[in-house]
C-alpha cells in the first residue's frame, strides 16, 4: 500500500533530487521553477512512498473540489522512478483516489508529461487512469515537433527565406538581452491577439537566473547588431522546446525567424532528439492557427498531441 504525503517546503530537497533522477521529470518540476508563481496557485502537490521509499511525485494545485496537475505548468502528471511498473502505478492510483476523496476532491484534471520529454517509456499513468479512474479525454492540443536526426524537407518558401536571411547577413547567437526581445514579443502579441506573454519580463529573467543552462534566449541579429528576432528555449535533456518565437517588423522583412531556425536546427541543436516548436491551437479547441502551424510544418515539424484527461469521484 502506498503512503501519500502532501508537499511542504521542508521536502523541497527530496522533491528536487527525485525529479533529477526520474524517468519523465523535467526542470519545470523543480521547486524553484514551480514556486515562482506560488502566490497564484494553491499548491496541492503530493509525494507517494512505497515501503518507505519515494516512488512518485504529483505536481498539482487545487481549486475548490478540483485537483489540477498543474495549472501553472505546460504539463504535469505523475513523475516516476525508472523502477516504476504498470502494476504498481495502478495500485498507486487506487490509493491516490482514496486519499483524494478523503481530502474532499471530487474531480481531477490531469495533464501527463508528453512522451517526447520522457527519458524512458513512461505511460504507466495513462493506462492506470483509464483502468482505475475511468478517465476521459478532456482536451487535445497539437504541437509541431522536429526530429533533427530524421529531418523532413523544408517547404520551398521556408528554404528560400532562410537563404535570404543568410544573404541579409543575419547572425544567430545566444544573448542575455531579454528586455529587447520582450519588447518585440509583447508588441506582436498585443497587435495580433490583444494578449501579453505568459511570463512577465521580470519572471523570465528570474527563471533564467535560476536555470541558466535550461532557459536560454537565442537571437537573430542584423549586421549592425540590432536584435531582429528571437526565441526562448527550454532545454529539457534531449528535448528542446521553443517557448516563445517572435520577430520585429524589420526582422520579418529580412526573414530573421527563418535564419534563426536554420541555424538552431542545423547547427546549434542538431544533436537533440526532439525540437518542440509548441502548439498552434487555442487550448482544448479546434481553433487551429493555420498560418502559425503552416510556418512550423514548413520547418519540418510534425504533430505530437498533448492531451488532458479528467475523472470524477
Amino acid at each position: 500500500m502506498f503512503e501519500i504525503r502532501p508537499y511542504d517546503p521542508s521536502l523541497a530537497a527530496e522533491w528536487n533530487r527525485f525529479v533529477a533522477s526520474s524517468k519523465n521529470g523535467t526542470f519545470l518540476f523543480h521547486r524553484e521553477y514551480m514556486d515562482y508563481h506560488a502566490d497564484r496557485f494553491h499548491d496541492a502537490s503530493l509525494l507517494c512512498y512505497l515501503d518507505g521509499r519515494l516512488y512518485a511525485l504529483l505536481p498539482a494545485n487545487r481549486v475548490g473540489e478540483t485537483l489540477y496537475s498543474h495549472q501553472g505548468l505546460s504539463y504535469g502528471g505523475l513523475v516516476m522512478t525508472p523502477e516504476s511498473t504498470t502494476a504498481h502505478v495502478c495500485e498507486l492510483f487506487t490509493d491516490l483516489s482514496a486519499f483524494l476523496r478523503r481530502q474532499g476532491i471530487a474531480r481531477v484534471v490531469y495533464k501527463p508529461v508528453p512522451s517526447i520529454y520522457h527519458r524512458l517509456p513512461s505511460e504507466e499513468d495513462l493506462y492506470a487512469i483509464y483502468i482505475v479512474c475511468q478517465g476521459r479525454l478532456l482536451g487535445r492540443d497539437v504541437s509541431s515537433v522536429i526530429v533533427p536526426a530524421c529531418p523532413v524537407k523544408w517547404k520551398r518558401d521556408r528554404h528560400y527565406a532562410a537563404n535570404k536571411a543568410r544573404t541579409n547577413g543575419i547572425e544567430v547567437r545566444q544573448t542575455e538581452d531579454f528586455p529587447a526581445f520582450w519588447s518585440i514579443l509583447s508588441d506582436n502579441l498585443m497587435q495580433k491577439h490583444g494578449a501579453h506573454p505568459v511570463h512577465s519580463l521580470a519572471e523570465i529573467q528570474l527563471l533564467h537566473s535560476r536555470f541558466p543552462e535550461n532557459i536560454q534566449l537565442w537571437g537573430a541579429f542584423s549586421p549592425e547588431g540590432e536584435l531582429l528576432a528571437g526565441t526562448v528555449l527550454y532545454l529539457c535533456g534531449d528535448t528542446v522546446h521553443a517557448q516563445y518565437i517572435s520577430a520585429s517588423v524589420l526582422g520579418k522583412r529580412l526573414h530573421a525567424v527563418d535564419g534563426l531556425m536554420d541555424q538552431l536546427l542545423h547547427r546549434f541543436f542538431a544533436h537533440v532528439r526532439f525540437f518542440d516548436l509548441g502548439t498552434s491551437n487555442m487550448p482544448h479547441s479546434s481553433d487551429l492557427h493555420a498560418s502559425l502551424i503552416y510556418q512550423k510544418e514548413g520547418f519540418g515539424g510534425r504533430a505530437v498531441c498533448f492531451d488532458t484527461y479528467e475523472w470524477t469521484y
